[in-house]
């Protein structure tokens, strides 16, 4: 026991040899066991049933037949962004692209973020540059007297 009243040591588990990686709960285990036998039957009956009309079964067939897609590829261009300066020219061909359909707002919106933290990355380059030009030249006047 570390003399700061924790009762275990920082980075050290308090149950080393706990649940492997991966194991699955029994619950879980035991619902599968009982389903395992079953899955075949209750599929068809789901199908038949939304085939039927029952809208909720017709629902959960169409979910596992194609899922909610969260994220779609898009071919969009953006201009080059090479300094902090090019920023309005991307924001710009977005907010042309959702005006001429080519893109949705949401989708813009996730590319805005793409485009922000890449001018970030640009300032921070170019201040890293800026001060290491600094550095230098406070490095060379100290040297000269």
């Amino acid at each position: 026991m570390p003399g700061d009243g924790r009762p275990f040591e920082q980075g050290r588990s308090g149950n080393p040899s706990g649940r492997p990686r991966g194991a699955r709960n029994r619950s879980t285990l035991a619902l599968q066991a009982i389903l395992d036998g079953e899955s075949e039957a209750l599929t068809r009956r789901a199908i038949e049933m939304a085939l039927g009309g029952d809208t909720v079964a017709l629902r959960m067939c169409m979910d596992r037949l194609m899922p909610v897609r969260k994220d779609r590829p898009i071919t969009f261009t953006l201009p080059e962004i090479e300094t902090a300066a090019d920023l309005t020219k991307a924001t710009k061909a977005l907010m042309q692209g959702v005006a001429d359909g080519e893109i949705t707002p949401s989708e813009a919106a996730e590319l805005s973020k793409l485009v922000d933290a890449h001018v970030k990355a640009i300032e921070a380059v170019d201040f890293a540059g800026r001060l290491a030009a600094l550095e230098e030249t406070a490095g060379n006047k100290g040297g000269r007297r």
